[in-house]
């Protein structure tokens, strides 16, 4: 994976790079030929993940007809179904759809690898076919970076940020004399130690343990330690090093005498189910779980609730980031149409409704800027805080390599051990062992 100032080299590089971003946005910006109509008449078909970003925009989508007079086949599945499905037709060469909804935190290293989908950067740099108020600059640093390759191709523009952050039971904090949520991994478990009471169901600290769920709440973990778990090229491990057995150790050390009973089978819907019931004082997660915490019809902790930041790391203060964007295929059929849908589904307006909507945590910065939906949000201004915060914090969140799956899985069944009581450095040291040659196979492609 890339470090910090690997990424402030490649951004320097695309801003010099002719098609950069702010050269292409002050070329955009100064022209004055675009017509959202230009297409009338024509169809494109949209393929996309089931998510609240997707239902967003089916709900929406006769206002983009309207706007274009372009007309829109558009299809939701769920991501177990939608990524082998794009594979397989994208491998063909002739995808059925012209736009793609892509998870980039998963598919990055294969889109790039196979040249799945088109180089924007010229779709982006033509004056007729781009809204002059597109606004490239406005996408954060660590979306971007994710939506653009080793030689500066931008596959997708990003549409959401996860990201994860520290809920917390206020009530829960303040009976034990805390007023404020931790602010490093020393201080989380301190509060977590002392709110811990089995006798009462209340467990400290609330994590993912099941195998493969657990391995991008462990990176987050180890981004304290400003490490990730590959080396910047994708070439080797880093799941067994001092920095990593350590972070293990304190992810057993909080699971174990912190988390509730059962929590080695936990994934996010467990973890969410134990806040909502007020049976845990802490929980880190996507923030993409918030709404429910909010909805006095599931939650008993609504008035309770607190939203903060990861804490700071021994060495780093990271929170772990996982993007999805929207592109276009190479073999699409209907590009300039779907180009024009692109911008829309990524334009500040609609991403101004996901955020209204509680639907997703936008990848553009101008959102979260705007005073309007912040007050009419249902979600509270420590929301709004915590998302500003994490989005200057943000690290990919899981390795950029094709076999994520496979690693997800060989690691995750480590940390799973390393809950159950086994020595963190003989896991981390096996699993490692076991997924280097499946890396290695992987590079040779």
């Amino acid at each position: 994976m890339i470090r910090r100032r690997q990424v402030l080299q490649a951004s320097a590089a695309v801003v010099a790079a002719p098609l950069a971003a702010p050269a292409i946005v002050e070329r955009a910006n100064a022209q004055s030929q675009f017509d959202w109509k230009q297409f009338k008449g024509q169809s494109i078909e949209v393929n996309f993940q089931v998510s609240p970003r997707a239902d967003l925009i089916k709900r929406n989508l006769s206002k983009f007809e309207e706007l274009t007079g372009i007309k829109v086949g558009f299809e939701a599945i769920p991501e177990q179904q939608q990524r082998p499905k794009v594979a397989m037709e994208m491998a063909s060469g002739r995808p059925s759809f012209d736009v793609v909804n892509a998870a980039m935190h998963v598919q990055k290293r294969i889109i790039e690898r196979a040249g799945w989908l088109d180089d924007l950067r010229p779709y982006i740099a033509d004056q007729k076919i781009t809204n002059p108020d597109i606004d490239m600059a406005d996408f954060s640093e660590a979306s971007m970076k994710v939506a653009t390759g080793p030689d500066g191709k931008i596959n997708v523009l990003p549409n959401n940020q996860d990201l994860f952050i520290l809920f917390y039971n206020k009530e829960l904090l303040a009976q034990k004399g805390f007023k404020a949520p931790p602010k490093t991994y020393d201080e989380l478990v301190t509060i977590a130690k002392a709110v811990n009471d089995p006798s009462k169901g209340v467990a400290g600290f609330v994590g993912r343990g099941l195998k493969n769920a657990n391995v991008v709440l462990y990176d987050n973990i180890l981004l304290g330690w400003d490490q990730e778990t590959v080396t910047p090229d994708g070439k080797k491990l880093l799941t067994d090093t001092p920095a990593a057995v350590e972070a293990a150790t304190w992810y057993q050390k909080v699971m174990r005498e912190f988390g509730p009973p059962g929590n080695i089978g936990f994934n996010w819907a467990e973890c969410q189910t134990t806040f909502m019931q007020g049976r845990g004082a802490m929980w880190w997660d996507g923030i993409g779980f918030s709404a429910p915490l909010l909805d006095k019809t599931k939650s008993k902790v609504v008035e309770q609730v607190g939203f903060a930041p990861v804490p700071a790391g021994p060495k780093a203060h990271n929170c772990a980031t996982f993007i999805e964007g929207i592109g276009i295929p190479a073999g699409a059929k209907n590009k300039k149409p779907a180009w024009l849908f692109v911008q829309w589904a990524t334009g500040k307006d609609m991403l101004n409704e996901v955020l209204r909507s509680g639907s997703g945590t936008p990848a553009r910065q101008s959102p979260y800027k705007r005073e309007d939906i912040i007050s009419n949000s249902h979600f509270p201004k420590e929301w709004f805080e915590t998302t500003a915060t994490s989005l200057k914090l943000a690290r990919p969140g899981l390795p950029v390599i094709v076999p994520v799956i496979e690693f997800r899985d060989t690691i995750g069944a480590g940390l799973t051990n390393i809950v159950g009581g086994a020595d963190p450095a003989t896991e981390m040291k096996k699993a490692t062992a076991a997924f280097q040659p499946v890396l290695d196979k992987s590079n040779e492609g």
